[in-house]
């Protein structure tokens, strides 16, 4: 597995909690694709002590996407780089049926001490957690749900959503002042709530630089590929259909680059592979800007790289958090909305690893901090707002 800067945060955080043992060191590669449960130990049986068990279940795309999965995957592992005994077993779920999503937790939730369920699909392990009150529970983009669909609180879910739209603005807001085709393009993977907060946040972000920097930017939207979101309403955007289908990845990422896009923020999973695939190939000097966790690593294309920089999703460090939880006996359960005032959003701006000038940095971090402090609100796919007429549109 590539190493990530992810990996130095979680330290950094473990050990703010007065934990000891943490390793800034590659986490160990996943188990291979068409592994269901392949446990991947972290520390020797002889130093073992105190330690949770823990799944981590995914779906489709499994823990090394270099994206979604991978960010929590890497968490898990962190927590138990740092607490000996602890060992986390990967769990793929390959069709992402809801159905067979739930199955698959419930198959393994009596071997494990607490489960990290990582998507939108999962929402109705809400009767899985409820029948076994002594496991504990991570769900990760999703709030649990009754039998009919409605939202509620589980005393052993923490259940996780991010404000996606904020990350999404600050990759529009990079898409725009970094263009120099005057167009630019978001491809996701399906019209999850979470993929479709990124996609109007990209909109918001590139529509803010037109209005204060007059980067006179157009969003490129392939009417073939629009999305419908989980009410049924066409959202537009570039979806591939898939979170695992980097082949039909490739043919999106192409017809953007045809249309002239010369920097394409993907929010696909493993299909985004393919995006990265088509701008590597690509004659001209085309950018992508990664989603979820920092992907410049998968950015290198011979002695250059692709990314232009990377909009986040902390999920990682707040997987681990969670963990220390379980561990120590505080775990609370609940819903929780992460976002910039936690430092759960944001975008890579790290030496090195983004290809940003410093100008758009310093525009990015201005309106960064007009997020954090709400005054700049982006348009998501449920808040009421949209791409053209957002809190803040006007804010400078």
């Amino acid at each position: 597995m590539k190493k990530r800067i992810i990996s130095t945060l979680l330290c950094a955080v473990l050990a703010s909690m007065a934990i000891s043992g943490c390793m800034a060191a590659t986490a160990p590669a996943p188990a291979p694709a068409d592994s269901a449960a392949a446990e991947t130990e972290t520390a020797s049986d002889a130093e073992a002590g105190e330690g949770l068990k823990i799944a981590i279940v995914s779906s489709p795309s499994g823990v090394d996407d270099g994206s979604f999965n991978q960010e929590n995957y890497e968490g898990v592992v962190a927590f138990c780089d740092a607490h000996p005994g602890s060992t986390v077993t990967p769990v793929q779920e390959t069709t992402g049926d809801t159905a067979a999503c739930i199955k698959a937790v419930e198959d393994i939730v009596a071997d494990y001490d607490a489960i990290v369920c990582d998507g939108f699909q999962f929402a109705a392990i809400t009767s899985v957690a409820e029948d076994n009150p002594d496991k504990k529970f991570i769900l990760v983009d999703s709030y649990p749900s009754d039998a009919d669909g409605n939202e509620k609180e589980v005393e052993n879910i923490y259940a996780m959503q991010f404000k996606e739209q904020e990350s999404g603005f600050l990759a529009g807001l990079a898409a725009a002042l970094t263009s120099e085709t005057g167009k630019v393009a978001v491809v996701n993977g399906i019209a999850y709530p979470s993929n479709v907060n990124y996609q109007y946040g990209f909109m918001s972000g590139v529509n803010y630089a037109n209005k204060h920097y007059d980067t006179n930017t157009e969003i490129v939207e392939l009417a073939s590929y629009a999305g419908t979101d989980v009410t049924g309403a066409n959202v537009g955007g570039n979806y591939v259909g898939s979170f695992a289908d980097p082949a039909n990845g490739k043919v999106v990422g192409d017809a953007l680059i045809k249309e002239g896009c010369d920097v394409i923020f993907v929010a696909a999973g493993a299909s985004g592979n393919g995006v990265f695939t088509a701008v590597k190939e690509s004659s001209e000097k085309d950018f992508v800007i990664g989603c979820d966790t920092d992907q410049y690593d998968d950015g290198a294309n011979g002695s250059e790289n692709v990314i232009l920089t990377s909009g986040l999703k902390v999920m990682g460090v707040n997987d681990a958090r969670v963990l220390e939880t379980v561990l120590d006996g505080s775990f609370k359960g609940g819903n929780y909305l992460l976002g910039a005032d936690t430092d759960s959003t944001g975008y890579v701006s790290a030496e090195g690893r983004h290809q940003l000038s410093a100008d758009a940095v310093e525009k990015l971090d201005k309106a960064y901090e007009l997020i954090k402090n709400g005054t700049i609100v982006p348009a998501a796919n449920f808040n009421g707002l949209t791409p053209d007429d957002f809190t803040g549109i006007d804010a400078e």
